[in-house]
């Protein structure tokens, strides 16, 4: 049994009350910090064991898209995609393809690595494919 002061007297708890509000209390006070921390680190995509945040994703595909607006590329990206695989996009257009970075940095030259983001010419997201797992030089989409 435990006591704690009310303002005005002493008031007694038994264990478990003590626990109860002990436990509500820090969920009510994690609850406010852990969600904004989980949603930003939240998988948009997963290509194998990489996850994508939604702010990577539109990190990658933004830069793709200004670059090819101002008719400028880094390393020869963006470029079109050709689509030779059959992905069924949900953006409609003609598409084009800029790496993501696993690491997280946005591509800026060299080794453009296994995974892009794919595009239309409206910005608009079709989808985040990868190399790693298809055959030759193909791609197979990661998940959503």
């Amino acid at each position: 049994m435990y006591k704690i002061w009310n303002k005005t007297k002493w008031v007694k708890l038994e264990m478990g009350l003590l626990f109860a509000l002990t436990t509500l209390l820090t969920q009510l006070t994690l609850g406010a910090i852990i969600p904004v921390h989980l949603e930003s680190r939240a998988c948009a995509y997963t290509c194998g064991s990489r996850c994508y945040t939604s702010s990577e994703v539109s990190a990658a595909q933004h830069t793709g898209c200004n670059l090819y607006s101002s008719n400028d590329d880094v390393s020869d990206y963006p470029h079109e995609y050709h689509k030779y695989e059959g992905f069924d996009f949900p953006a409609p257009g003609e598409y084009h393809e800029f790496p993501i970075m696993r690491n997280g940095d946005t591509y800026d030259g060299g080794s453009p690595g296994t995974d892009r983001v794919i595009f239309n010419m409206d910005d608009q997201l079709a989808g985040v494919i990868k190399h790693t797992g298809a055959s030759e030089n193909e791609f197979v989409a990661c998940t959503q």
